[in-house]
């Protein structure tokens, strides 16, 4: 017994003329949409909004909870977020796809990663919103998705009523969303649907009779000349072809089309003698669908454009980069030629970053980025690697001057200032430059030798140029090997701690110390802080070696008080790095606490560099130490840059006056401005005064005279190790005993 389908009975009476309409392929009643975001608040807000749009909608949380949606009802939209608490939208995307669920899938995620785009498109998502979207477009694409989806049903309902009825021929061609068309054998339009007048603006009269080409654009005729021409029969007879075609009003209006084109053959069969039987196909013409995917294209331009550009400043990233570094290398290897390579680095634009913020840093890349490409020739090639890192590729230089010309026309188009929404900034950059192939023949290679010299500039004081030179690596290599064992230095207990006694003249007790860190290097002997810290603070090993000497600082604390004698108060000095770190007062106050020291035996030691960093939390992390019991001393006043008004603001109890200015003093008779005014900020802010770098009686008897009287130098005692400090100790109370 033959069994029939609903579908086809229903098909069936529709041809004999027993039903009045087909059966519908979508339900009648108002849209279902599905709608599945993790955060309740942003899921409540999306029901608020579509309320009243006329839609039935259901809610989910989860990707399980949307797959048992899935399965139980039919929904003609998903507005899917791609993260949820057990599995990931592109899986329910999957589950649809491997089940053919018929329902469109709007992908709504806060995803800013190319990657989740492609993915979702891959797998058929209609559209890509990323949150934050705003209301009109979020509805817009709704309701172009459910549009779209009433059409596909259309098409297919028209399909339906094509295999019931002969009749519905024409409304089937006509209502397409495609253009459908047929050529005869000299490639002259015999037939085509109204769809060609809606997307393109040519009537049927008007193109009836005419050549393809009328349509097709100039730079695709070719293509389209090979594949009409092609006289395909058989299971080859079918083939598709993208090609632009032009609309009424001119080039800029072209759309891309996906053709789908099938021979059309006449196929005669000749009665011959009995056993030999000959087939004959004849070319008649090509039949025709075309397709608009000129929005798709514009998504995958738009998508292949952001894979290979940086978004801020619209320059070509690391991929298009490397990529065209890589022709520039093949065509001058080709050609015996030399290229150069730039690595452009901004100096200072951290401390922009900070202070302004990072929509101004942002503008400032951005207004960076234009001037140095007005600098470019021809063929020059500038891209964004990050932050404020810039690359150049040169390529056939003449010589090396070239690459030297625009390095100089870059600095120079720093040198002027931007402006900011007001605020002037000034800014400099530190370029290195390698040359192919002299420095290298890789793209690896000129780029790290090209970083190498620019961080050889930033170590000569910045805002210049440098070629790659071979002493360049060697430096580098020096400073990995500086870097390892600086690392090593702290897991072999190679650092030690060195004091230098403060002196009060009037009495001449030692009343304190200033902490300083020395290092028992394996090879190079006994090294001063100025030897490795400096280098430890550029390459972020500051934190471990604070966090060192703080303990080390304590642990000799506790040996010294168990001498006897009156408590002596230690000096140790802070890196803003150190003093950034949310948790430096919580470290302080917890190994303080540790090893049972007061906090009054401490004095931390900032410099003004600090006071312009970042300075509320500064002085909050000072009010914090003040508060505890530990005192603050301002380090080398007077050679930074904050103003003097730092001192109201900042919990400040010592002031140290650098060496420098101690050194100026020569003559016991001389003056001494800068010496007399530091003391006179201090007498008028009632802080403690501590001079640095005394090494002559000269310089004690000046500073004494003008109000000075703890002084710390050579003069005394140079820095001595614990050990010897506590023997001072002994020396200082026998003889006072």
């Amino acid at each position: 017994m033959n069994v029939i389908s609903a579908y086809d009975s229903a098909a069936l009476n529709f041809a004999l003329g027993n039903a009045e309409s087909p059966p519908a392929f979508a339900p009648e009643n108002s849209p279902r949409l599905l709608l599945v975001d993790d955060e309740p608040r942003l899921l409540s807000s999306l029901c608020e909004l579509l309320k009243d749009c006329g839609y039935q909608l259901v809610t989910a949380a989860t990707g399980s909870e949307t797959l048992e949606h899935l399965g139980r009802l039919h929904f003609d939209l998903l507005l899917l977020d791609l993260r949820l608490p057990d599995f990931g939208g592109h899986e329910v995307m999957d589950f649809i796809n491997d089940r053919g669920i018929d329902t469109k899938v709007i992908v709504v995620s806060g995803d800013t990663g190319i990657e989740a785009a492609i993915g979702s498109l891959k797998r058929g998502a209609y559209d890509y919103l990323r949150k934050p979207y705003t209301r009109e477009e979020l509805l817009k694409t709704i309701d172009n998705a459910l549009q779209q989806r009433r059409l596909e049903n259309d098409n297919r309902n028209i399909a339906w009523r094509l295999g019931c009825s002969e009749k519905l021929y024409r409304y089937l061609v006509d209502s397409s969303p495609d253009i459908i068309y047929t050529l005869n054998q000299d490639g002259r339009f015999t037939f085509v649907n109204d769809r060609t007048h809606q997307l393109l603006g040519f009537s049927t009269d008007e193109l009836i009779g005419q050549h393809y080409s009328i349509l097709v654009h100039d730079e695709d005729i070719e293509r389209a000349r090979y594949v009409f021409n092609e006289r395909r029969v058989g299971e080859r007879a079918s083939r598709n072809v993208e090609l632009r075609l032009k609309s009424r009003g001119g080039s800029e209006q072209d759309r891309f089309f996906e053709n789908t084109l099938m021979t059309i053959s006449f196929n005669s069969m000749g009665m011959y003698a009995l056993g030999k039987e000959v087939s004959k196909q004849e070319f008649f013409g090509t039949y025709g669908v075309a397709r608009d995917i000129t929005e798709r294209k514009r998504a995958e331009a738009l998508i292949s454009y952001q894979a290979y550009h940086d978004i801020l400043t619209d320059l070509p990233n690391r991929l298009l980069f490397k990529d065209r570094l890589g022709l520039a290398v093949i065509q001058a290897r080709r050609n015996l030629t030399e290229l150069a390579v730039m690595f452009v680095d901004l100096d200072r634009f951290k401390l922009v970053n900070d202070t302004l913020g990072h929509v101004k840093g942002d503008d400032l890349l951005q207004q960076v980025a234009g001037r140095l490409k007005d600098c470019l020739r021809r063929g020059d090639t500038l891209a964004r690697l990050g932050g404020d890192e810039f690359t150049v590729v040169l390529p056939e230089l003449r010589d090396r001057q070239d690459a030297e010309i625009i390095a100089e026309k870059f600095l120079e188009a720093l040198r002027h200032p931007f402006n900011l929404d007001g605020n002037e900034v000034y800014i400099s950059a530190s370029i290195g430059i390698a040359i192919y192939p002299t420095d290298g023949e890789s793209i690896d290679e000129l780029l790290r030798r090209a970083d190498i010299a620019m961080y050889h500039v930033k170590a000569q004081g910045k805002n210049g140029h440098s070629f790659y030179e071979p002493t360049m690596l060697d430096a580098s290599y020096q400073n990995i090997a500086l870097e390892q064992s600086l690392r090593r230095a702290l897991e072999q207990d190679e650092l030690e701690m060195f004091y230098q006694p403060q002196i009060d003249v009037l009495s001449g007790q030692i009343v304190g110390a200033e902490g300083l860190m020395r290092w028992n290097h394996p090879e190079r002997g006994l090294l001063s802080a100025g030897d490795f810290l400096p280098f430890a603070e550029e390459n972020g090993l500051m934190i471990p070696l604070s966090d060192w000497m703080l303990g080390a600082l304590c642990r000799d604390l506790v040996q010294w008080n168990a001498a006897g004698g009156e408590p002596l108060r230690l000096s140790m000095n802070i890196s803003p790095n150190y003093l950034d770190r949310g948790d430096f007062f919580e470290k302080m106050h917890r190994t303080l606490l540790h090893y049972g020291i007061s906090p009054s035996q401490i004095e931390v030691e900032i410099t003004e560099n600090i006071c312009i960093r970042n300075p509320q939390h500064a002085i909050e992390q000072l009010n914090k130490l003040c508060q505890f019991g530990v005192s603050v001393a301002i380090d080398d006043f007077g050679t930074g840059y904050s103003s003097l008004s730092y001192l109201h603001r900042f919990p400040v109890h010592t002031i140290k006056i650098d060496q420098a200015f101690v050194k100026e003093i020569q003559r016991e008779n001389g003056h001494f401005p800068v010496v007399l005014a530091i003391i006179s900020i201090a007498r008028g802010l009632g802080l403690k005064l501590v001079a640095e770098g005394v090494e002559t009686a000269i310089q004690v008897h000046y500073l004494e005279q003008s109000g000075c009287t703890i002084m710390q130098g050579y003069y005394y005692y140079p820095p001595l190790s614990s050990d010897q400090f506590v023997d001072l100790i002994h020396e200082k109370r026998a003889i006072s005993a």
